[in-house]
Parts: C-alpha cells; structure tokens; sequence
C-alpha cells in the first residue's frame, strides 16, 4: 500500500499540486492522467523517492518492494541482459555477487561458510533458484529471444533494450511497479502480453501512459492530475473521459432538474459497470462503480482541441494507383514491389518498419524518388500532408504563430485565422508567440490548424499522435473518424488505428499484406492464420 498525505509540490516557482490525500491498494492498477507538464512523471518520481515533496510525505511500509521502469536505455550497458533483468530485484541480485565472490576465494573460512550458510538461505526464499527461468519467461513473453539473455545490453538494438527494461521492472513478483510510458517502443503482442501480466497482478500499479487502449484493459482506477490537484476516480480510461464529458455538458445545462442529471448519470453508470473487463477485476470495479454519486464524478479543467477536416471538391472515381514502388536506403532494402489501388472512401492504416513507411509517403509526396515503380494520383485529388519530422517547417523561423499560418492561407485576415488556431487551443495573445519557441506539442497543433485551411479530399498522415497528450490525441482520433474523404495513415495509437481504419497495409520484407477491415480484425486473421 502507498499513503499520500497532504502532499504539495513546486517546481520552478510553478505550483504543480497541493494538498494531495491518497492511498493506493494492492490488486488495482491506477493510471495516472493529465496535460502535458501536469506532473505525471513527477508523481511518479515523488512516489519512488526520487524526488522530495514540498509538502507532505509518502508513506510505504518498509517490508514492501517497489520496481520502476527505468528511463535511461544505455545505463545497463556494461551488463548482460540477465543480469539487467535480475537487478529489478536488487536485494536477489546482491545475494548472488556475494554468494560468486565468497565461493571464488581460495582462501574460505569458517567464518565465510556461515556467511555463504546465510545467504543461500535468503537466495532460496526469494526464489534465487527460479531467476533465470523468471527471467527468461519475461523476454519471452516481451517477444525476445531467450538466446539473448547472455548477451551485453550495449549489443541490443533500442527496441530490444526497451524490452529488456520493462521486464526488469515486472521481474521478481514486486509489491508496487511504476511504469512511465511501458508501451512505448513495445509492438502490439508485447503490449498485448503486457496488459495480461498486469490485469492479473496480485500487487499495486501505477502506469502513465498516452496509449487509451491501454489505460482501458488494464486499470481499475484513474488518478487524474487537473487544478493543481489529484484525484482518484473509479473505473478505466473511457469511464473517466464519457463521464468527465458528461459533467460538463451538465454544468452547461444548468436548467435542468438536478432529478434528471441524477437519473441520466445513474444511468450511464449502469451501462459502464456492465462493461466487459478482466475477470478478476469485474466483481470489485462493479461494485465500487455502484457506490458512485453525482459529485464523486469528475469535472476537468481541461480544454479539447477540435479536428475537423472540410473538404472544397469531393473526390473522383479514381483516388491512388501504387505500382511496384521500391526503395532502398545506404543498401538496405526499405520496401519492395509496393502495388495497391486505393478506393474512394478509404482509410488505409499503414504497419511495418517506421523507416520505410516515413520513405513511402514521402515518395507519394514527391519529397523523395522511389528506386523503381510508380504512383499516380486521381485528378480530382488535393492532399494535406502531416510529416513525421516537421522542423523543415519551423527551423530557422521567427515568425509569430498567426503570421505563419499566413504563409498558408488565401484569406489572410486575422479574424479567419483565429478561427483555425482557436480550434487548436491557440487563443488571445498566444497566437502571437513565436514558432521557434514551440514546444514538440505546440507544433503539432500548428501543423493540424495548416492541415485544416486546405480543404483536402485526400490526408495523409505519417504519426500525427507524437507528442500529444491525450486530449489531443482524443480530437485527432475524432476528426480522422468523421472525415469523409481518404486517409492514409500511420500511428503507433492503438485505439486511433482501430477505430479509423477500414483497411490494413503492412510492409514486409517480401512486400505487403493487403486486408480489408479493422485493425482488431487484421490481428485475429493473423492470429488464425498462424501469421504472428
């Protein structure tokens, strides 16, 4: 268990939170929301000791162990994947150098037999005997070849490291894990076993996390950092935001009956505890979910963006034709013989190496050329492009936020400007704000206000998620959703792809696989077809 009381912290002279007041149980997995520079990781980091509040103490009894996902990938370098693993228990690994260098002494004693009695003793109750096989199990389940547990972490490409590190925090049956963005980095079977490990873990965990989907199968609970304060709400992800959103449409509506409000939010209540959910959370969630009232619900501070792509022309018969198109990079084959036909309507989620696909639409872009092949767009149609790496658009420029979107626009008085970047959360003087100053965030929601002056009947998107927090994410995902004309599209948002796509293209070595559905449904065929 982890005590909050009457915590408060500053950092820079900015009031992060104050007065917060928690407690977190085991058997419960709490996902920590909030905007970006809310203090997520600072929590985080307050919780682990890392970091001294202002005000207040954090209290962990001390026969509890905590595990914490590292963020630092070269800080095991020097060590093997084993031992990286390993050390997510620091007391099993100690035991273990100990135990090598007493019985690599020439010179044994007495005294030295007592000390090695001791330590085998404690090895074995903290199931020494069992951490290799331990460790194995978990790169296993994180998709890593067990041939790699010998090998030196410096070895390890940056994905594998990734792996490495999170099974290091999950390692040795720890009372708390905190995570700080597991998922990233992680493909969809080692997010999937992930979400399995955690819903079945008997201990306490803290995750933060962009990815929705995620936030959505694995917690019980949301801790929600807004007003400077922190609250705990029942339920996952979707529950807090239907419900949030529901609060405010409420406060909105003042002329109604408090009766109605009560009846509506009962209501919806009952709809969400039904809601499938792991099997051994269900009875607990349900049941917490029934204790709810109106004021235990809550209302946020924050601000959504909007998404809305309006397009001037609507598309043709004929939207996008790829034939053979290949390209290789330094000798490296990035992706070969790339055919397929694009359909009016369409919105195509693209899957594979990050590499090839930024090359591929640049390629359509006509940014880069491709080795051989070819492509050809309808005559009907007007693209909006949203790049990976954006800083050709921003470096170098001082230009104040209204007057670059100028750069873009026909109409180039303020008033119409102000409507676009208003949709964005670019408001009053902050319009006037520099480009150069930007933050990664900042910039994103520039790019998608440009996006939205052009009218396009036809987006293309190379990970338009990165970046942003949740919110924005949300309006992302929205606004693909309801627009009618064609995307094509990569995201590493699992819940974004999911609910926009109606086709798959994944590149492969050998080429593509080409399916005609959901994301969910592309990965159960695959499943049946023994494809991953």
């Amino acid at each position: 268990m982890i005590t909050v009381n009457n915590l408060s912290f500053n950092f820079g002279g900015q009031l992060l939170f104050k007065d917060v007041n928690l407690k977190f149980t085991p058997g419960n997995c709490y996902g920590v929301i909030g905007a970006n520079g809310a203090g997520k990781s600072t929590f985080l980091r307050i919780l682990c000791r890392e970091l001294d509040p202002t005000k207040g103490e954090v209290i962990i009894p001390d026969t509890v162990r905590m595990s914490v996902l590292k963020q630092n990938h070269f800080e095991f370098d020097e060590y093997t994947v084993l031992d990286t693993v390993i050390m997510g228990n620091e007391r099993l690994y100690s035991i273990m150098k100990e135990k090598d260098a007493l019985y690599m002494k020439e010179d044994f004693s007495e005294e030295d037999g007592i000390r090695a009695s001791e330590l085998e003793g404690e090895f074995a109750e903290l199931n020494g005997w069992e951490a290799e096989s331990d460790a194995s199990k978990l790169i296993q389940g994180l998709g890593l070849d067990e041939s790699l547990l010998y090998e030196q972490m410096a070895n390890l490409k940056e994905s594998e490291k990734v792996k490495v590190l999170l099974a290091q925090a999950l390692f040795g049956n720890p009372d708390i894990i905190l995570l700080d963005e597991p998922t990233n980095g992680l493909d969809i079977d080692a997010i999937t076993w992930l979400e399995d490990f955690l819903s079945d873990y008997f201990g306490t965990v803290l995750v933060v996390s962009h990815d929705r989907h995620f936030l959505n199968d694995v917690c019980t609970n949301i801790v929600d950092i807004d007003y400077t304060g922190i609250k705990m709400y029942v339920g996952n992800y979707e529950f807090w935001y239907e419900s949030s959103q529901l609060i405010q449409r409420m406060i909105k509506q003042q002329n109604k009956k408090n009766e109605e409000k009560i009846k509506e939010l009962q209501s919806f209540i009952s709809r969400f505890s039904a809601n499938k959910s792991k099997s051994r959370q269900a009875t607990s969630r349900r049941k917490l979910l029934d204790k709810l009232t109106v004021e235990e619900l809550p209302a946020s501070s924050r601000r959504y963006p909007f998404i809305g792509f309006d397009m001037d022309r609507e598309a043709g018969k004929d939207i996008l034709t790829v034939t053979n198109l290949s390209r290789s990079e330094n000798g490296v084959s990035l992706f070969k013989n790339v055919s397929f036909t694009a359909s009016k309507g369409e919105k195509i989620a693209l899957l594979g190496n990050e590499m090839a696909i930024t090359a591929f639409f640049k390629i359509l872009m006509e940014e880069q050329e491709a080795d051989s092949g070819s492509f050809k767009w309808g005559v009907s149609i007007t693209k909006s492009y949203f790049p990976k790496d954006n800083i050709d658009y921003f470096d170098g420029c001082k230009d104040s936020i209204l007057d670059w979107m100028r750069r873009y626009s026909k109409d180039q008085t303020e008033t119409y400007l102000r409507g676009f970047l208003g949709r964005m959360l670019f408001s009053g003087d902050s319009i006037f704000k520099p480009v150069n100053v930007l933050s990664g965030g900042e910039k994103a929601r520039c790019m998608f206000s440009r996006m939205m002056l052009f009218g396009s009947n036809f987006l293309l998107l190379d990970q338009p998620t990165n970046h942003l927090d949740l919110e924005s994410i949300t309006a992302v995902n929205n606004g693909l959703s309801d627009f009618k004309g064609n995307i094509l599209f990569y995201s590493h948002d699992y819940e974004t792809v999911n609910t926009v796509a109606n086709r798959i293209i994944e590149f492969r070595e050998d080429g593509i696989y080409d399916y005609s559905g959901t994301y969910e449904e592309y990965i159960q065929y695959k499943r049946e077809k023994n494809l991953i």
